[in-house]
């Protein structure tokens, strides 16, 4: 290889680890910013789901229409996603469990609600019908947008256009950690309910010493159990789906920012290597001229 390559290649790569080094920069504000937001979030989003897990013995909630479980023949999916690549395996490792929890389902059978584009792509290529598709560039999450979804989702699981509704997202962990998680935002049930408050409660850290939820046998609701549930229920499904796309947006910059990191540490090396290379080569060829140059002048001694 010439040298002349070498030093392009070299210039290349500083000017890629200069990029990256920008990009972690950037998606580390970024994270700090929707980690905190994800994170404040989780007790008031565990201290609702409570609410419901402890209505659970309630006779009239098991009767509300948005917790009626019936066979499963049409299913709803909203998978959440980010627009934007250079995120790892973040974006494909939430597709790929999407496509598995749907695997058993006809294509024809499965409606998507794609918040980010590259969840929107992957199932429109495969002849999915994509019912809805929001853009996710900005850094910020606007609930108004998951309300509207889920009053759309839960009218129609009301008028059984599905009988199940799933969310495929990535759950925040760590900031080297995001779990692809499918959870059953539709029927409403304890279950589904105590699995995403148990993801919401951090192993360690400020919330760790969160108690599990407990049900109890019954309510007594005033002033009328038909009503208190028409208002709540809808909004536990609105703030259930919420929480999820903050810890997906926590996910995402997370993983942006680990991989740039990664890739400016690559780059970094490369750079190296390939200046070791460099002068390594010249220095082989500098020892070769001198040693023509000595090798002429005791042939001209001679």
């Amino acid at each position: 290889m010439a040298l002349k390559d070498i030093k392009t290649k070299i210039q290349a790569t500083e000017r890629t680890h200069k990029v990256a080094r920008a990009m972690e920069a950037v998606s580390a504000v970024k994270m700090r910013k929707t980690q905190s937001v994800a994170l404040t979030g989780r007790p008031y989003a565990r201290a609702a789901l409570q609410i419901l897990a402890r209505l659970s013995g309630s006779a009239d909630l098991v009767r509300h229409p948005l917790a009626t479980a019936r066979d499963i023949r049409r299913v709803a999916l909203v998978i959440l996603t980010s627009d934007k690549g250079l995120a790892g395996a973040l974006n494909s490792g939430v597709i790929m469990a999407a496509a598995k929890a749907v695997a058993p389902y006809a294509t024809d059978a499965v409606t998507v609600y794609a918040y980010g584009r590259k969840g929107e792509e992957y199932f429109a290529r495969r002849g999915y019908p994509v019912a809805r598709a929001f853009e996710n560039k900005k850094d910020t999450v606007e609930i108004s947008v998951m309300e509207e979804l889920s009053a759309e989702l839960g009218d129609a699981f009301t008028n059984e256009t599905y009988d199940e509704v799933l969310v495929a997202y990535s759950n925040f962990k760590s900031t080297f950690e995001q779990i692809p998680t499918i959870r059953r935002l539709l029927p409403l049930a304890l279950p589904d309910v105590t699995r995403l408050i148990e993801d919401i409660v951090p192993e360690k850290g400020r919330w760790s010493d969160l108690r599990a939820v407990e049900s109890v046998p019954a309510y007594s609701i005033e002033p009328d159990s038909g009503e208190v549930l028409a208002m709540l229920a809808p909004r536990l499904v609105a703030i259930s789906l919420y929480h999820m796309l903050l810890e997906a947006k926590a996910s995402e910059h997370s993983a942006r920012m680990v991989a740039m990191k990664n890739a400016s540490d690559k780059s970094k090396e490369v750079a190296h290597d390939l200046t070791r290379l460099f002068n390594k080569i010249r220095q082989a060829a500098i020892t070769r001229e001198v040693s023509e140059i000595v090798g002429g002048r005791e042939a001209l001694a001679t």
